[in-house]
C-alpha cells in the first residue's frame, strides 16, 4: 500500500474524471455492441436483396421476382428496427461515429429510388451491385469507428475479430452476387472472373484475421460450419475457368445462389455469437466499474505504468487496412459495367470481321489488336469505329 497522507483534491478530481470517462467509453461500446447485432442483420438482408436483384436483372426479369420483393420488405422492416435503436437514449458519441451513422442512414434513404430502377430494369447489375455495396460499406464503418475509443485489449481483440468476420462475410456476399451475374448470363468473362478471384482472396484474408483473434471455440465452429462446400468449390472453379456448355445456366445460377446463401447464413450465426460475447464482456466491465475504487489502492495498481501505446491501437491499424481493402474492391464494381460494354463492342466487331472477311475468331481478334497498336488507340475505339462503318455499309453483325 502506498503510504501517503490524505490525497489532494486535484488528484481525486482527475481520478474521478478518469473513472467517469471510462464508464462513458464502456457505455458507448455496450451501445455499439447492441447496434452491431441490428447492423449485422440489416447487412445480411441487404446482401440477400443484392443477390436476388442481380439474378432478376440478369435473367431479364424471369427469375427471383417474388424473392426480390420479399427481400426488400424484410430489409425495410429491419431498417426500422435499427433506426428505433438509434432513437433510444445513447451516451455521447465520437464525431467519426456520428459521421458513419449519418452516411449509413443517408445511403439507406436512396434504396427506394434504386429499387424502382431495378423493377423497371433500368438499372444494370453493375449499378445495383455498386449501390447496395456502398450502403453496406457505410453500415460496417459504424463498427469500425467504435474501435477509436477502445482502451481495453480484450475488447479491442473482440471488436477486430467481429469486424474481420463481418468484412469477410460482405466479400462472400459480393462473391455470391457476382457469381449470380455470370451463371445467370451463362458467361463469365475475364473482367468478371477477376472480380470473383479478388473476392475469394479478400474474404480469406479477413477470415484468417478473424481466426487469429477469436476464441478456440469460435474458430472451431467457423471451421465446422462456414468453410465452402465441395460443390461451392466446384462452381468456383467453373466460374474461374470456363463455364461448361453441357450444364443449364439457370440451374447453375440457382445452385450457386442456394449454396452461397447457406454459407452466408452460417457466417451470420457466427457473427451473432461474437456480438453476444462482446455484449456480455462490456456488461461485466460496466458492473466492475460501477463505483470508484479506493484511490490509494488504485494508485498502487498503477505504480509501474510506463508510457506506451494505448491497448489495442495495433489492432485498429489492422482494422483500417481491411476497411481500405473492402472499399477498394467495392469501387472496382463501378468499372464492371463499362468493362462488360467494351467487351460486347469488341465481340461485335470480331463477328463483323468473321462474317465479312471469313476470318476465324482468333484471326479477327489479332486484326483488331494490330489496328489498335498501329493507330495507338484502344481496341474498343477501333471496334466502335468498325461497327459504325459496318452499319453505313449495311453489313450485318452477329449479336
Amino acid at each position: 500500500m502506498i503510504n501517503t497522507p490524505e490525497s489532494s483534491p486535484d488528484a481525486l478530481t482527475w481520478y474521478h474524471a478518469a473513472h467517469q470517462q471510462r464508464r462513458a467509453t464502456l457505455r458507448q461500446l455496450h451501445q455499439v455492441a447492441q447496434w452491431a447485432s441490428a447492423i449485422g442483420h440489416l447487412v445480411h438482408l441487404l446482401q440477400r436483396e443484392r443477390g436476388a436483384s442481380n439474378v432478376w436483372l440478369c435473367s431479364d426479369g424471369t427469375l427471383y421476382q417474388q424473392e426480390r420483393r420479399l427481400c426488400a420488405r424484410q430489409t425495410d422492416a429491419q431498417r426500422q428496427r435499427f433506426t428505433a435503436l438509434l432513437q433510444a437514449d445513447a451516451p455521447p458519441l465520437s464525431s467519426l461515429l456520428c459521421t458513419s451513422l449519418a452516411c449509413a442512414l443517408g445511403y439507406l434513404d436512396t434504396l427506394g429510388a434504386l429499387r424502382e430502377r431495378i423493377a423497371t430494369r433500368e438499372a444494370t447489375p453493375a449499378d445495383a451491385m455498386t449501390h447496395f455495396s456502398r450502403v453496406i460499406r457505410h453500415l460496417l464503418n459504424i463498427v469500425v469507428q467504435a474501435n477509436d475509443t477502445v482502451d481495453d485489449p480484450a475488447i479491442a481483440r473482440q471488436l477486430t475479430a467481429l469486424y474481420s468476420l463481418m468484412q469477410g462475410k460482405e466479400l462472400a456476399g459480393q462473391e455470391r452476387a457476382l457469381g449470380a451475374i455470370g451463371f445467370t448470363r451463362g458467361e463469365v468473362d475475364d473482367a468478371l472472373r477477376q472480380q470473383l478471384v479478388d473476392r475469394i482472396d479478400g474474404q480469406q484474408r479477413c477470415f484468417d484475421t478473424f481466426l487469429s483473434l477469436t476464441t478456440p471455440e469460435q474458430a472451431s465452429a467457423w471451421q465446422a460450419y462456414c468453410t465452402p462446400s465441395r460443390e461451392t468449390e466446384r462452381l468456383r472453379r467453373l466460374a474461374c475457368t470456363r463455364l461448361p456448355r453441357t450444364e443449364d445456366p439457370t440451374d447453375l445460377a440457382l445452385r450457386w445462389f442456394a449454396l452461397q446463401t447457406a454459407r452466408l447464413d452460417s457466417l451470420r450465426q457466427r457473427e451473432e455469437a461474437l456480438i453476444a460475447g462482446l455484449i456480455r464482456e462490456t456488461e461485466a466491465l460496466l458492473a466492475a466499474h460501477a463505483q470508484p475504487r479506493d484511490f490509494s489502492r488504485w494508485l498502487e495498481a498503477h505504480a509501474d505504468d510506463e508510457v506506451e501505446t494505448p491497448p489495442g491501437r495495433d489492432l485498429i491499424g489492422l482494422v483500417r487496412d481491411q476497411a481500405r481493402q473492402i472499399a477498394t474492391l467495392s469501387h472496382q464494381l463501378a468499372s464492371l459495367e463499362a468493362t462488360l460494354a467494351e467487351r460486347k463492342t469488341i465481340d461485335k466487331a470480331k463477328s463483323l470481321l468473321m462474317t465479312h472477311r471469313h476470318l476465324s475468331e482468333e484471326e479477327a481478334w489479332q486484326q483488331l489488336r494490330s489496328l489498335a497498336m498501329n493507330q495507338n488507340r484502344r481496341m474498343v475505339e477501333i471496334a466502335a469505329a468498325m461497327l459504325s462503318v459496318g452499319s453505313l455499309l449495311a453489313v450485318p453483325s452477329k449479336e
